[in-house]
């Protein structure tokens, strides 16, 4: 009887520590770059359940989250390195950032359509100059350096006219499997999506990463919570979560 009461009792403890963590809960207000939503849309609610707090994340590309940091509040961000070249934006977070994941490029087709050889640069310039169409998200920091890519292969001014500017992935992923455009050149994990085939990751010699880092905004009500998230973000559960999505951990 005794260890059943003990057992009883660390049931009820369990449980009342579990609605306190609840209750007090923070609710943090969370910027992330677009090219990262598939492990977010998976990891915010894992950390929600195992922390009681609640987040509420807001995708944009570069520039749009250098104006959302600087429209309202939030507490911490999950953005491309990029961002922190704006000196505005950067001192709206606290010191400390940390990396998080990184993620190189590839090229992708609709599903089923022809695959060019890209194995190296100079097939990787001929598939893109005989394309009629290439879709990518210029605004962004990864469609940043997707132009760079192409400057670096000498064909950026050749390649212009080609270029179908979409406002987001989700956008430029569509383009591509509906057939509006022949190619997508992007991130690899945001290409592995239904109704796309990648061709394969840019030749190494043309081949970038573009690096996610977390840090805590300098007017956070939220610090702590907000770094538990962050810590969280470089689990190892974390961390497989990503490695499946196409990203590298850290």
């Amino acid at each position: 009887m005794r260890t059943i009461s003990l057992a009883l009792c660390g049931l009820v403890l369990g449980w009342t520590l579990d609605m306190t963590m609840m209750a007090n809960g923070a609710e943090l207000q969370v910027l992330a770059g677009g090219g990262i939503a598939a492990p977010m849309k998976e990891l915010g609610p894992r950390f929600e359940s195992m922390s009681g707090h609640k987040l509420t994340i807001r995708l944009g590309t570069t520039p749009q989250l250098i104006k959302m940091s600087a429209e309202g509040p939030f507490d911490l961000g999950v953005v491309p390195t990029d961002l922190m070249k704006d000196d505005d934006a950067r001192a709206r977070f606290a010191p400390g950032q940390v990396t998080v994941a990184r993620v190189g490029f590839g090229v992708a087709v609709r599903a089923g359509a022809p695959r060019p050889d890209i194995g190296t640069p100079e097939t990787l310039k001929q598939a893109l100059l005989a394309a009629k169409s290439i879709a990518t998200v210029p605004a962004s920091a990864a469609g940043g350096q997707v132009l760079r890519v192409f400057d670096q292969l000498g064909i950026g001014e050749a390649l212009k006219a080609k270029i179908q500017a979409q406002p987001g992935p989700a956008e430029m992923v569509k383009a591509v499997a509906d057939g509006g455009a022949e190619l997508g050149v992007f991130l690899t994990n945001v290409l592995t999506a239904p109704g796309l085939d990648v061709v394969g990751p840019l030749p190494a010699a043309v081949q970038q990463e573009l690096v996610y880092t977390a840090g805590i905004a300098a007017g956070s009500s939220q610090p702590d919570a907000a770094k538990a998230f962050i810590d969280f973000l470089r689990s190892p559960d974390a961390a497989a979560v990503l490695k499946a999505n196409g990203m590298t951990p850290g």
